[in-house]
């Protein structure tokens, strides 16, 4: 599993930019940057809807005042997917960023087997990336909402 210290790994994903497909590069998204990044087990499932997104929604301002260039969401769903789920939740200020084949789950060890609920998905997790390397790592026990929202990361930063 990717740990603090750790450098990401070089992958693609899937973003809507202005209503088309773009595929962005992890270069892209964090070299000489300072991302926060939450990660959620799938788009328009109960916590993450009613919980995670909607936190990070309303204290994007907040983080983003700490220094934080940019805020990503990240599932294994395609961007379409990710793309309505920003939408519905009104979620402007964040990058609603899809990992369809689950390479960078895998890569960075936070995947999960749901079986019948959905496959390969992710771990719940959140995560401050500065230019490309992990400073900080929260990665939630099985069931749990504790350690990867909103709160949590701006008290941290």
């Amino acid at each position: 599993m990717i740990d603090v210290g750790s450098t990401l790994p070089e992958v693609t994903f899937g973003l809507m930019k202005d209503g088309k497909m773009t595929s962005p590069h992890t270069n892209e998204l964090f070299s000489g940057k300072r991302v926060v990044v939450f990660a959620v087990p799938g788009a328009f499932t109960p916590t993450c809807s009613e919980a995670h997104l909607p936190g990070y929604v309303a204290l994007a301002d907040k983080i983003k005042a700490k220094g934080v260039d940019s805020i990503i969401c990240l599932s294994v769903n395609d961007a379409y997917v990710m793309d309505a789920w920003g939408k519905s939740a009104n979620a402007e200020e964040i990058l609603m960023v899809a990992d369809g084949n689950a390479f960078f789950t895998k890569s960075i060890g936070l995947d999960m087997n749901t079986s019948d609920f959905g496959g390969i998905r992710s771990v719940r997790y959140s995560m401050l990336v500065e230019d490309g390397e992990v400073v900080k790592l929260n990665v939630e026990d099985p069931g749990r909402f504790e350690v990867s929202d909103a709160e949590s990361m701006l008290k941290s930063l």
